[in-house]
């Protein structure tokens, strides 16, 4: 199973997802960002890592959010979510196609990747 990490970036009580860009696996399917970890990584520091690279934001991880487990033809993945603050830099995408800013009523308008789908529906329930 691979172990993988998702950042729940809440600023003026909205969500940030991006979409994954096109060439990759889910082309065009939005997600929370992050990635897989690293031997030696602990999951907040892999989160950290992968927002860096990925966004060119700093952030600082928190509390555990929610996980979910889901079967791709690939493989099987355990994607472990994490509140997060972004803390400094401008988000420049290096690996996604898109990135929004969304509510809770308007995170169902998109196209999530299936792993990222148990936990857009916990954060419909939980976001004010």
């Amino acid at each position: 199973m691979i172990q993988v990490t998702a950042a729940i970036i809440i600023k003026d009580n909205k969500i940030l997802i991006t979409q994954r860009a096109s060439g990759q696996n889910l082309a065009g399917k939005w997600e929370f960002p992050g990635g897989k970890i690293e031997p030696g990584e602990n999951p907040q520091q892999c989160l950290q890592r992968e927002i860096r690279e990925e966004l060119d934001v700093d952030i600082e991880v928190s509390d555990f959010f929610a996980e979910s487990i889901h079967t791709y033809q690939s493989g099987t993945i355990k994607l472990m979510a994490f509140w997060c603050r972004w803390l400094s830099g401008d988000f420049n995408l290096q690996v996604h196609s898109k990135l929004a800013w969304v509510n809770r009523h308007e995170i169902s308008l998109y196209d999530f990747a299936p792993a990222d789908i148990p936990l857009v529906e916990k954060l419909k329930e939980v976001m004010c």
